[in-house]
């Protein structure tokens, strides 16, 4: 009873074993192998191993949850503010309050949200919430509508900016 139970082990961890190749740095952020597939264990249409993704790979993902591009364009768009917290599998960075030196008696909080693995317009929102000073206590008042649109044009500059450089960059 021992021997079929040990054959029967030695065969599923072989089964298990996959043929290895190397794989290059750069490999995944290669825009030319989008249309890549990897890993189907019944052709094209049938199971998925190990949670391979059966769309092509979103460009810009790396190891990160969320785009890579906006990610870092959201970080360092708002490097001028102290930093709250980052979850960059959630894609949520929430900043602390920040006060700017010309106005002290006011202060700023923002949450920076991306939303997928895309680089895309619609892949990041921002809130924005400022407090004023009132006799010693800070108080909620309105944002400006366009504040938090500004916010998400220059995050979305800056990770275009980031896309455009690791192209030329990977080109040479």
């Amino acid at each position: 009873m021992r021997r079929p139970s040990l054959i029967l082990l030695a065969l599923l961890l072989l089964a298990a074993c996959g043929q290895g190749r190397y794989v290059e740095e750069d490999e995944y952020n290669d825009p030319r192998r989008d249309n890549m597939t990897r890993g189907r264990l019944f052709g094209e249409s049938g199971l998925i191993l190990f949670g391979t993704n059966r769309s092509p790979r979103d460009e810009g993902g790396g190891a990160l949850g969320v785009n890579a591009f906006l990610w870092r364009g959201a970080l360092d768009t708002l490097s001028f503010m102290p930093l709250s917290s980052a979850d960059p599998f959630g894609g949520v960075i929430i900043t602390d309050w920040y006060s700017p030196p010309e106005a002290p008696d006011e202060r700023f909080k923002v949450t920076a949200y991306i939303l997928g693995r895309q680089l895309r317009a619609d892949g990041v929102r921002v809130s924005v919430f400022r407090q004023v000073n009132s006799r010693g206590q800070w108080v909620d008042v309105p944002v400006t509508p366009d504040m938090a649109t500004a916010l998400e044009d220059k995050i979305l500059l800056r990770a275009r900016d980031l896309r455009v450089q690791s192209v030329q960059t990977a080109g040479r």
